[in-house]
């Protein structure tokens, strides 16, 4: 019987004026050949809410400094089961969205596993995540993106 770590985290949809999401490259260093892609975000701290942890997780990751408030309300939440680095782990998450003009990553804040478990970044348009046969998570953002997405505006937020 599998033992899971239960863990609370937060998520956030990067997306650009092109429309694109921003995603990391990572891989299980106890299966360093399982690799995927996925959004900023990750464990709450203890008592702290998850716009908040979504916010201190996107300044760690990208380098972008944003008020917990501007992320809103989280669009989708869902619980996932997964291994990483020989433990298992069932995660509920909560995902935010957060529209840029651009935004040039910085990963000078990745935490020690983070270095050790992200090969790197990339800026994502929904068709091309699903065309590269590339495994991402979820497994419904390109539906997410669509669903929670308004085709771009002249309205964007700022950096």
């Amino acid at each position: 019987m599998t033992v899971y770590t239960p863990r609370r985290a937060a998520r956030v949809l990067l997306v650009d004026a092109a429309g694109q999401v921003l995603l990391f490259e990572g891989f299980d260093p106890a299966r360093p050949g399982h690799h995927y892609w996925f959004t900023p975000g990750g464990g709450l701290d203890p008592g702290e809410a998850p716009a908040v942890a979504a916010a201190r997780e996107l300044a760690e990751e990208t380098g972008l400094r944003v008020d917990p408030a501007e992320l809103g309300e989280p669009v989708w939440s869902d619980t996932t089961e997964f291994p990483f680095d020989g433990g298992w782990y069932r995660q509920v998450q909560d995902f935010f969205v957060l529209r840029v003009p651009s935004w040039e990553v910085d990963t000078g804040g990745f935490s020690d596993i983070e270095q050790r478990s992200i090969a790197g970044h990339r800026w994502w348009l929904p068709d091309a995540l699903v065309a590269s046969g590339d495994r991402f998570y979820p497994a419904e953002l390109p539906a997410l993106l669509s669903q929670f997405l308004p085709p771009t505006s002249g309205v964007e937020t700022s950096c």
